[in-house]
C-alpha cells in the first residue's frame, strides 16, 4: 500500500476527518497515538492493542538506539517484526529525550553529544544519524531531529533553535533522500519536518516557511504543551497551522489533556501523541465521560458501578470501582493493566467522536460540552 494522505471533510470551525494510508494500514484521521516509548505501550500486548482497535503507535528513537540497538532491530527486518505489531509506526527523533538530559549532553551545530542514562556511555546524535536509525528501524513516519528549548525561553535562544533546527531538517532531508535513491527502491517510510519557535508568533511562522521549502509530506509542531497555558498553545498552532500546506498531515506533538483535543483538531490538527493516558492510568487516575475518577479515593471502596456507566469497553463492562480501587491498594499489577485498556479506550473514543462531531459540523458543541464535564466543580463531584 504506498503513502497518501487524503482529507475527505471539513468542518466550519477547521476541524477534518480524512485518512492516512500507509504500507502498514490505513489510519483515520484525525488520531491520536498511544505512546509506545521502547516498542511496548506499557502495560498492553499488541493483541491487546489490536483488539482496541489502534491503527498507529509511537515508538522512541533514543531509546530503541540505546536498547536494543537499531541494527539489531534491522536484522530482525525492522521493527513492526521486533515487536510483532501489523499495523502502522511513527518514530520521535529522540530529541526531547535527550535535551531532557540536561546534565548530560552538550549541544552543538554538529549534533547533540550525550552520556547514556543506562550506563553512561558517550555518543553523538546528528541529523543523519538519527535519520539512518529511523531508516534502520523501519517506521511508517521518520521525525527529524530538531532543537527542543525550554519555555518560557529568551528570544535569542528560540532565534538559535530555529536556525539549528532548519539547518538539521536540511541535513536530515538530503540524507534521507540520498539513502532512498540509494539502492534503486523507494524507501517505505514518509520523513516530516518539525516547527519551533517557542512562543514567538514571528518565529513559528519563519520556522515553517522555512520548512515548507524543504518539502516534506507532512509537519509538525513542536516545542508546545510543555508548561505554558493551553491558550498559548493553541494560538501558537493556529500560527502555523494557518501556513501549512492543506494536503499534507499536521502533527501536534506531546498533547494532550481530554477536553483540549478537540481544540488543536479545530486548528486543523490530524494527530496528536501524549503519555497521559497511560501514565495517568499507572497512577489511578480514569479518565470518564463525566471527569478524572481518582480511583484510589476511599469514596470508591463500595462503589459497585463500572468506571464509566457510558464506556463501552471491557472493563466498564465487567469491573466496579471498588474492584479497581482493591487492585490498586493491594499493588497489583493487573490495576494498571485494566486502568490503562479504559484510558486507551477512551481517548480513541474521543478521536472517534470528534471524527463524527466533524461529519455532522457540529465539532464546536462536543468541544464546549468536553470542557463543561471537565471544570472543578464537575471533578469534586465524581
Amino acid at each position: 500500500m504506498p503513502f497518501l494522505f487524503e482529507v475527505l471533510k471539513t468542518d466550519a470551525d477547521g476541524g477534518r476527518c480524512g485518512r492516512l494510508s500507509t504500507p502498514h494500514g490505513v489510519v483515520e484521521t484525525p488520531f491520536f497515538l498511544p505512546v509506545g516509548t521502547q516498542a511496548s505501550v506499557k502495560a498492553l500486548t499488541q493483541e491487546v492493542l489490536e483488539e482496541l482497535g489502534v491503527e498507529i503507535i509511537l515508538a522512541n528513537t533514543y531509546h530503541l538506539y540505546l536498547r536494543p540497538g537499531h541494527e539489531l532491530v534491522r536484522r530482525f527486518g525492522g521493527l513492526h517484526r521486533f515487536m510483532s505489531w501489523p499495523r502502522a509506526i511513527l518514530t520521535d527523533s529522540g530529541g526531547y529525550q535527550v535535551f531532557s538530559l540536561s546534565e548530560l549532553r552538550k549541544v552543538t551545530d554538529e549534533g547533540v553529544r550525550f552520556r547514556s542514562h543506562l550506563d553512561g556511555s558517550e555518543h553523538l546524535l546528528t541529523p543523519e544519524k538519527v535519520a539512518e536509525i529511523q531508516l534502520a528501524l523501519g517506521s511508517d513516519i521518520a521525525m527529524v531531529l530538531d532543537e527542543c528549548i525550554e519555555t518560557p525561553a529568551p528570544r535569542e535562544t528560540a532565534e538559535a533553535a530555529l536556525q539549528r533546527t532548519t539547518a538539521w531538517a536540511r541535513r536530515a532531508r538530503a540524507y534521507f533522500q540520498e539513502s532512498a535513491h540509494r539502492n534503486g527502491t523507494p524507501v517505505e517510510q514518509w520523513q516530516f519536518g518539525i516547527v519551533q519557535g517557542a512562543t514567538f508568533a514571528d518565529l513559528r511562522r519563519e520556522s515553517a516557511r522555512q520548512l515548507l521549502d524543504l518539502d516534506f509530506p507532512g509537519y509538525a509542531v513542536g516545542g508546545l504543551a510543555v508548561g505554558e497555558p493551553h491558550e498559548v498553545t493553541c494560538a501558537m498552532t493556529a500560527e502555523v497551522t494557518a501556513l501549512l500546506p492543506k494536503d499534507r498531515p499536521r502533527y501536534l506533538m506531546g498533547v494532550g489533556r481530554p477536553e483540549q483535543i478537540a481544540d488543536y483538531v479545530a486548528l486543523g490538527i490530524d494527530m496528536m501523541d501524549c503519555v497521559l493516558p497511560t501514565r495517568a492510568a499507572r497512577h489511578a487516575c480514569l479518565y470518564t465521560s463525566e471527569g478524572r475518577v481518582l480511583i484510589k479515593n476511599s469514596r470508591y471502596a463500595e462503589d459497585q458501578r463500572p468506571i464509566d456507566s457510558n464506556c463501552s469497553c471491557s472493563v466498564c463492562r465487567r469491573y466496579s470501582r471498588a474492584y479497581l480501587r482493591h487492585l490498586f491498594a493491594a499493588g497489583e499489577m493487573t490495576a494498571a493493566i485494566l486502568a490503562t485498556y479504559h484510558n486507551v479506550h477512551f481517548y480513541l473514543d474521543i478521536m472517534r467522536r470528534i471524527r463524527e462531531a466533524i461529519g455532522f459540523g457540529n465539532l464546536a458543541k462536543f468541544s464546549s460540552e468536553m470542557h463543561a464535564r471537565y471544570t472543578v466543580d464537575q471533578l469534586e463531584n465524581l
